[in-house]
């Protein structure tokens, strides 16, 4: 007694805590003339003191509630005044404020006082609809309100209709059970006001039995071991030992997790939470593995929107549940994976073969799950193409995110097999394609660096693997209180990290005893040939684009236009899909460098003339979206034409690919334009876009410098028209896009002797007319070229009848026939036609305007006089004569 006297810290005197009520009364009594020294006093009455009301914590369950009792007291005064538009708010307000008591309910019902508000409200409503006067009386946004509350309660009332119906028969036992609620809340709350106390006083030891045992109840729990978020959520799932949990009670919960999927309020986060202790509980692999499909698609479903893509920390989670999915299946072969296998209608069967008295199950008789590795897999790869989509190319996360690509080819390599073993020839040939079009566009150097990264990442895994279990039995020993408390804090503040930030933390763990393949064109080869042997058409088609592809990269331009041609993909794209379409019009691109690399170019600019012909270059190959006031969009499909776009490093360089057309078009066009000078019409033009550009270029007063692609071609090309080859190679081959190009000196050299061919082309064509006579060592002096290249060109122009003339053999020159016009002569025919096509149009402006002759010659036509229009040499008009 006289340790509590003292602990007390005041000259008052104070009564044990766990005083009878009758000895506080007299207590009460007795200090009854001391004044506020009775309200300073600890007791366990209702007349706490203001200072232990406020070291009360509440919970957030307690909070929420609260706050719902205050909006159904504003619901009980709004209709008092008959307000239904406050009315229809707070209705709103109260069904928002129970959805977030829904996770500390754990799926019970909502509180008995919520019931009472919602009959409250209905009977309130019903007595309004009946009375029509005071109906008629409101004003027009008030009635609108009623009738909009009217179907809201109906609509709402229906799903707790039994709930409802059991408050309305019986409101006082509701009444009581929520008192004794309170009443049971009380001691409880008074108990851990005392533990705090207990713990924080220097008690002496002879305090009497009573107090002392009491206090040492309370306060042995402080010193157990502190519980994380882990725990507390577990103990949520089962109130019961993890021994004691049985398979109905896993079954039941799952279904009630997958049964709340996708509705209103639920919390995505703890149902995973809630599905990864399933496995660790589930009491058969078949169980385990009906679990592990559900928490892959609860992983999905963590995505908030199908504009974005899945968090980079929850697609990694999701690839290390399937690798540990395919462990299981492969340990466990007389469990099938089935897409259409119905588990409802089959556990039914299994429920009554359990209850059966000595039924015995074969543990390695064959079972079917429902699950489809297929799906999982397509839209694993969907989510990593789209956040490779989203995230700036330019950063570190791109590169980041570009590491796990390995990983997706390790499972996407193991699911094919597991197909394979299934005999499912369908999914082994998609599974395949997928593959195929990750490792189609990529170097010898990039696969290698990727097998190596494999393997790096395999080893990295281990690692992690041996630190976690040494750090797991470190934890085993028993810790102190600080280090709980320690540990707790780091471990919140772990969590905080890891929703605000995405780690870079491996959840995935590659088998060791993978092997990645590591030849890239045996591998691409294999795929090939399994897609040919399973596939359907599209995916065919898209394995022969993937495969010209391929080989236009390693520079084997003959095999990959053979194997397009014998395709025939170029009739037939244009029925397929989108995507398809867009990965053709990639190999053609490809195709085309492919041709320019290996040096022809009348190839090269086949292949690229379709993709530049309506200047929509970035659209067809799907790396922008260009915009243009000839081509409006709606929003929707600018959302699709984007989700189109190919990542960043899967891109085609528009740079080096507009440099290679438009330097083919030159060496194409510009010997045609100098053959074909007088051709007004432009009946031989061989690149209708090479020719606009050069038009704009001749409309411009003054033309500076060149800063682009497009501005160093046309001044080559006009340089080149002047015979000027030397400025021409030196404008092309000091463009910056040849730093991407492969093999760069070999394909400069090429380029430099393709421009000297074509200059002296162009030479003869435009000044052979001005000479009787040309020197052959003349022509190899001017143009730097060998003189058997010289005679060859020579040769083969006058075979072609482009070039009049004949070689000397004894004189080494080349005699003009002077068989075409100069170019004076050119220029009076043209000028003769020229003024002959404007009298004819004069004459005919006249005749519109006077009437002209055109009715006399009809008339002559009509009496066949030869349509002269009835005159006849110098005599007049036939119609004058014998006057």
């Amino acid at each position: 007694m006289t340790s509590r006297f003292w602990g007390g810290g005041s000259d008052s005197e104070e009564d044990e805590s766990d005083r009878t009520e009758s000895s506080e009364e007299s207590s009460e009594e007795e200090s009854g003339n001391q004044g506020v020294s009775k309200y300073l006093r600890e007791s366990d009455s209702d007349s706490e003191s203001e200072d232990e009301g406020k070291r009360v914590v509440r919970s957030a369950k307690d909070k929420r509630f609260a706050e719902m009792e205050e909006t159904c007291k504003e619901i009980q005064n709004k209709m008092k005044i008959n307000d239904w538009v406050s009315l229809q708010t707070l209705f709103d307000k109260l069904n928002k404020q129970l959805e977030k008591t829904a996770r500390f309910t754990e799926g019970s019902q909502p509180p008995k006082f919520y019931f009472k508000c919602l009959i409250s409200l209905e009977d309130f409503m019903n007595a309004t609809l009946v009375n029509r006067e005071a109906k008629k009386k409101m004003s027009p946004t008030n009635a609108k309100s009623l009738n909009i509350m009217k179907q809201k309660l109906k609509k709402h009332n229906k799903e707790y209709e039994e709930a409802i119906e059991k408050v309305r028969a019986n409101p006082e036992s509701s009444e009581d059970e929520a008192s004794d609620d309170d009443e049971s809340d009380a001691p409880k709350q008074k108990k851990k006001t005392k533990a705090k106390k207990a713990s924080d006083s220097d008690s002496d030891s002879d305090s009497d039995a009573d107090s002392d045992s009491d206090d040492d109840d309370v306060a042995k729990p402080v010193f157990e071991k502190i519980k994380t978020k882990e725990d507390k959520r577990k103990d949520r799932e089962f109130n019961v030992k993890p021994e004691q949990i049985t398979y109905e009670m896993v079954d039941k919960k799952m279904r009630e997790i997958m049964m709340s999927r996708g509705k209103k309020g639920v919390d995505k986060h703890e149902q995973v939470e809630a599905l990864k202790y399933l496995t660790t509980v589930a009491k058969t692999t078949a169980q385990k593995i009906e679990v592990m499909v559900n928490l892959i698609s609860s992983y999905f479903d963590v995505m908030p929107s199908m504009a974005t893509h899945l968090p980079v920390a929850v697609w990694r989670k999701t690839v290390g549940c399937l690798l540990e999915l395919l462990v299981v299946l492969n340990e466990n072969p007389h469990i099938i994976m089935d897409e259409k296998y119905d588990a409802d209608a089959e556990r039914e069967e299994r429920e009554e073969e359990r209850e059966a008295e000595g039924a015995t199950v074969d543990p390695d008789a064959p079972q079917k799950v429902w699950g489809n590795l297929l799906a999982f897999l397509e839209r694993l790869d969907d989510e990593l193409f789209k956040s490779l989509q989203c995230i700036d190319p330019h950063t570190q996360d791109y590169v980041n995110r570009l590491k796990d690509e390995p990983v997706f080819l390790v499972l996407a390599h193991l699911i094919s097999d597991y197909f394979e073993k299934q005999g499912d020839t369908v999914s082994v040939s998609k599974v395949a394609l997928r593959r195929l079009e990750h490792v189609y566009y990529k170097r010898a150097e990039v696969y290698d660096a990727m097998v190596k990264l494999s393997v790096q990442q395999q080893l990295d895994a281990a690692a992690a693997a041996k630190e976690k279990a040494a750090k797991d039995e470190a934890d085993a020993e028993e810790p102190t209180l600080a280090d709980q408390i320690a540990d707790e804090e780091e471990r919140a503040e772990d969590e905080v990290e890891e929703e605000e930030t995405t780690t870079v933390q491996m959840d995935m763990v590659i088998p060791l005893s993978y092997v990645m393949p590591t030849d890239l064109a045996s591998l691409i080869k294999a795929l090939n040939s399994t897609i040919y042997r399973l596939g359907d058409e599209r995916c065919k088609a898209r394995a022969v684009l993937c495969d010209i592809f391929h080989r236009s990269i390693f520079n084997d331009f003959h095999s990959a236009r053979d194997l397009l041609l014998m395709s025939h993909m170029q009739d037939s794209v244009q029925h397929m899909d989108i995507s398809t379409q867009i990965l053709f019009n990639r190999t053609m691109a490809q195709l085309g460098l492919c041709a320019f690399r290996a040096g022809l170019v009348p190839e090269a600019h086949s292949c690229l003339s379709e993709l530049y012909a309506g200047g929509r270059i970035k659209e067809l190959l799907a790396q922008g979206v260009a915009q243009s006031r000839y081509h409006e969009r709606n929003p929707e499909q600018e959302k699709l034409e984007r989700r189109r776009q190919m990542p960043f490093h899967m891109h085609v360089n528009l740079e080096m690919l507009e440099s290679v057309h438009l330097i083919s078009a030159m060496l194409l066009e510009v010997p045609n334009m100098a053959a074909n000078v007088l051709d007004t019409k432009r009946t031989k033009v061989l690149s209708k876009p090479f020719w606009r550009l050069v038009d704009n270029y001749d409309r411009q007063t003054f033309s500076g410098p060149p800063e682009n692609v497009r501005d160093h071609v046309m001044a080559g090309t006009r340089a080149m028209g002047k015979g000027d080859w030397r400025r021409t190679r030196d404008l092309l081959l000091g463009l910056n896009a040849w730093a991407l190009m492969e093999d760069k000196p070999a394909v400069l050299d090429m380029l430099g002797k393709k421009i000297q061919e074509e200059g002296l082309r162009t030479y003869l064509f435009t000044y052979s007319a001005q000479y009787s006579s040309m020197s052959l060592d003349q022509l190899v002096m001017m143009f730097e070229l060998d003189e058997k290249v010289v005679h060859s060109i020579v040769s083969k122009m006058m075979v072609a009848d482009e070039l009049h003339g004949s070689w000397d053999q004894p004189t080494r020159s080349i005699v003009m026939h002077n068989v075409e016009p100069t170019r004076l002569q050119q220029l009076a025919i043209s000028f003769a036609e020229k003024a002959l096509a404007l009298a004819e149009a004069n004459e005919r402006a006249m005749d519109a305007r006077t009437g002209g002759t055109s009715g006399l010659r009809q008339n002559a036509k009509e009496r066949g006089d030869g349509g002269k229009g009835g005159w006849d040499g110098d005599d007049n008009y036939g119609g004058r004569r014998g006057g």
